[in-house]
Formats: structure tokens, C-alpha cells, sequence
């Protein structure tokens, strides 16, 4: 499970330039006391200042993020997401740090996507590179239960929102199907294993369960990495390059960390040198990450299209 100490980013962070200097509110951020347009806000050099301030009520999580930035564009939506889903409980602040580099030097933002929360002005690291959505459900509680102890504990309320709804508002989803909502609550609390039973049942009952397949590849992924060590993974993976196995160790932790090419490039590789009867545990990862990201994201294409040449 990932850890969010702030202990984890001391020295790593600093934003003593940011603290204390006027600022204006970035756009949709609340007055004191006021509501907001939208939970989340794009935050400037300039603005940061009151997002520390609204940190000391509410926690807030930071996205650095930059258009040109292919895995920023998979996970900030998921954020996004699961902010939105949380009511005001959590503020997302997103940074471009092509625009604002005095955040991008005060964060230390060596690689983009990276995510960091700011509880009571202080940072907290949550993750960087493209992770799962159930993995960044899982942080977000852990950030929630941080806040706490800390006596984070207000809410944001937005703008129009009274509770009820509206004509023309967007309809309500439908309740989570029972077993889904098994897994979630097993990710929740970082029981991998009883959310894979879980997902498995939910196949077993209907094998075109998109969201199932999709989860239950997810929640495998996160179930491997949280054993690994990246650096033994990538030298056991040079020294046997034929080792089916240390291959996935690494493809497992390109994936989890947003670099998504090269999890699909090495266990393509791998396929190709192998000999044909031993290639179908490697297809049958490959498929698995394919779902993991989504059958519609053009690297699943292209990786896609490069296995079927090599199977025919």
C-alpha cells in the first residue's frame, strides 16, 4: 500500500517562496468561507498562495500535469473523477508546469504526472506517473484519514449544488452491481485478494463484464507490484532476458508507473524471441494490461496490432 507520510517529501518539497505573498484566488477556488464553482481548479504561480490557505480546511491534492504529457492525460481524468465523487471533501488543484515553473521548481517536478496533496500547507506525496483508478481511490482514502489526524477534517460546498436535482441535471448512475462493490470495498482497505474472488465471481456470472475484466486486471496489478522492488526487478529482468517471469516484474512496474510503451514494447519483445510454445503466458499478460488501460487508448491499438503480426 502506498505510503503518504509527509515524512516522505521533507526536503524534497519547497514552497517558501509561495507562502505569504498576495494572490489571487485561482478560478473557481471559494472566497473565505464561500463555495466553489467546480472542485476543481487550475492553479498558478500566482494563485497558490490562497491554495495553501484553503489546505488548512480542506485537503488539497495538487496535479502537475502538461499537454504534452501522454500519461498526464490518462490519470488526471481519474482524479478528476474520484474528487468530484467525494463532494467537496477533497479540492484538486492542477498546476501546468510548462506555465508555472516557480511550482514546477518548488515541487522538484523531475517526471510529470505527479500528484501531491497539501494537508494544513504542508506536502504529502501520493504518487507519480499513471496509476489505476482503484489504486488512486485507495490513496485518496489514505489522504482523507491523514487529513483527520491532523484536524483536516471541513468540506467545500459548490456552487448551486442544494442537494436536490435540478432539470437538467445529469441523471444519478445506477447502483454498483454487488460484487463490484465487494471489490471495492476490499481494495479499500487493501485486501487484494478478496477483491480479485470478488471480481472473478462477477465473470464468472457474465464473462462480457467489461468493468470486471477491467478491474480484475487492475486489481491483479496492483496486487504484484506492492511486492516488488524496482531495482532487483530490472536486474533479474537483465540477466535472464528470456525469463518470462522477471519480464513481467518489470512490465508490471512500467505500467503501475505511466510508462505504458515500454510495459507493451518488452513483453512484445519477449513474444517475439520466444518459441511459439511458450509464448501464451506472455499473450495471455499482455491481454490482461490491455484491459487494464482500455481496449480504445491508442497504445492498446498499436501494441495490439504488433502481436497480431507476430502471431500470424
Amino acid at each position: 500500500m502506498t505510503d503518504i507520510s509527509p515524512a516522505a517529501l521533507r526536503g524534497a518539497v519547497d514552497l517558501s517562496t509561495l507562502r505569504n505573498r498576495p494572490s489571487a484566488p485561482p478560478a473557481g477556488a471559494p472566497a473565505a468561507g464561500g463555495a466553489v464553482a467546480d472542485l476543481v481548479v487550475d492553479a498558478t504561480d500566482e494563485s497558490f498562495g490562497q491554495i495553501l490557505e484553503i489546505s488548512r480546511t480542506v485537503p488539497v491534492v495538487v496535479d502537475l500535469w502538461a499537454e504534452w504529457c501522454g500519461p498526464c492525460k490518462q490519470l488526471s481524468p481519474i482524479i478528476e473523477k474520484v474528487t468530484r465523487e467525494l463532494g467537496g471533501k477533497v479540492l484538486l488543484a492542477k498546476v501546468d508546469v510548462d506555465a508555472n515553473p516557480q511550482l514546477a521548481q518548488g515541487f522538484r517536478a523531475q517526471s510529470i504526472p505527479m500528484v501531491v496533496a497539501l494537508i494544513a500547507g504542508q506536502p504529502v506525496p501520493m504518487f507519480t506517473g499513471a496509476v489505476p483508478e482503484q489504486q488512486v481511490r485507495e490513496v485518496f482514502a489514505q489522504l482523507l484519514q491523514l487529513a483527520a489526524q491532523n484536524g483536516v477534517t471541513g468540506s467545500v460546498p459548490v456552487a448551486g449544488d442544494d442537494g436536490s436535482a435540478e432539470a437538467g441535471d445529469t441523471p444519478a448512475e445506477p447502483p454498483m452491481p454487488p460484487l463490484h462493490a465487494e471489490a471495492f470495498a476490499a481494495i479499500e482497505i487493501g485486501d487484494y485478494a478478496a477483491a480479485i474472488v470478488a471480481y472473478e465471481k462477477a465473470l464468472a456470472e457474465n464473462p462480457r463484464d467489461e468493468d470486471a475484466i477491467a478491474g480484475l486486471g487492475q486489481v491483479r496489478l496492483l496486487d504484484r507490484v506492492q511486492r516488488l522492488d524496482l531495482q532487483e526487478a530490472r536486474a533479474a529482468a537483465a540477466a535472464a532476458p528470456l525469463d518470462p517471469e522477471a519480464q513481467f516484474a518489470v512490465a508490471d512496474l512500467d505500467l503501475a508507473g505511466g510508462h505504458v510503451d515500454d510495459a507493451f514494447g518488452r513483453l512484445l519483445d519477449l513474444f517475439a524471441q520466444l518459441p511459439s510454445d511458450q509464448r501464451t503466458p506472455v499473450r495471455e499478460r499482455l491481454i490482461e494490461l490491455f484491459g487494464v488501460i482500455g481496449a480504445a487508448d491508442p497504445r492498446v491499438v498499436s501494441a495490439r496490432n504488433r502481436l497480431s503480426s507476430l502471431l500470424f
